[in-house]
């Protein structure tokens, strides 16, 4: 008998190119969701895996808040390009002025819940029937309620009570017209997981991952960086402080950390030693009430 043995890293990446190519055999007009941050960036970098060299058998899909950091955009709009897949970019603000939605006020005022309505329209006009994301359990506690193979209602809508098991591996994408399928097929991964492979693959990243001198404004205890989002106030500390990312959403809902790690090694140290998910550390959307995220994902968020 052999004794090949697959190590944890390559098993995770195993069971996501399974996922992958379970939606592209299930499944008619799937999309891929891409960001340029670093979850949607290990998708993309298991997609190829799983269908090269042939085409992706879906679209890259961004729903664009217009406050994302440019970093993330720049490296979103030069992946796409030097693999040569389509793109397709939804603005949220386009969504706002044809649906004449209220924009949210305050401090930071974040388009994050408005984000669903661009999605669903996207999902209506491309008429997707599944949307593949980066979302992980361990990222905060509503996203660790969720299958693998997540059913939305005609209306985007996702029932936490009401969802299929998904014993052996076996995922059933059946759906009735008008219901769509979220896929997430790195469910099984952790921050560390996501890191360790980044570094075992020589994934390239945007710099924003990595410390620099950022101006940021400290508030409770976070940094939050600089922006014409932010609406200042007389007593607000503005400092340059050296920062990376964990997460990169908006830059009104997602905080920096103070670092040193210039390096992946060095990254991978700092998130072994935390004891603070980085939503957790970092989500400033996700404090608005202890079921934030959950109440955002029944209404069609991601």
């Amino acid at each position: 008998m052999s004794n090949y043995r697959l190590d944890y890293l390559d098993q995770l990446e195993s069971e996501s190119i399974h996922i992958m190519r379970e939606v592209a055999g299930q499944f008619e007009r799937p999309a891929l969701m891409f960001s340029g941050g670093k979850d949607s960036i290990v998708l993309v970098h298991l997609a190829l895996k799983a269908f090269r060299p042939g085409k992706f058998p879906f679209p890259l899909l961004h729903i664009d808040t217009g406050h994302n950091f440019q970093e993330a955009l720049d490296y979103r709009d030069k992946m796409a390009a030097d693999i040569g897949e389509k793109l397709i970019v939804r603005n949220v603000e386009d969504t706002i002025k044809a649906k004449h939605l209220t924009e949210p006020k305050g401090k930071f005022a974040s388009r994050n819940a408005l984000q669903t309505y661009t999605l669903l329209d996207a999902i209506e006009e491309f008429k997707f029937d599944a949307c593949i994301g980066g979302a992980r359990r361990d990222e905060e506690k509503a996203r660790a309620k969720e299958r693998i193979f997540s059913i939305r209602d005609e209306f985007g809508q996702w029932n936490p009570k009401l969802q299929r098991p998904e014993l052996w591996n076996i995922y059933n994408g059946k759906i009735d017209k008008g219901e769509n399928v979220r896929v997430f097929p790195i469910s099984n991964w952790t921050e560390l997981d996501i890191w360790n492979y980044i570094r075992r693959e020589n994934i390239a990243l945007p710099s924003i991952y990595f410390a620099h001198d950022r101006e940021v404004l400290e508030f409770e205890g976070q940094y939050v960086a600089m922006s014409k989002f932010i609406q200042l106030e007389p007593t607000d500390k503005i400092s340059v402080k050296k920062v990376r990312y964990r997460t990169v959403g908006d830059m009104t809902c997602t905080a920096a950390v103070e670092s040193e790690a210039s390096v992946i090694d060095d990254i991978i140290n700092e998130i072994i030693a935390t004891k603070t998910s980085e939503r957790g550390e970092t989500r400033i959307d996700d404090r608005v009430s202890e079921a934030a995220m959950e109440d955002r994902k029944k209404g069609g968020y991601f």
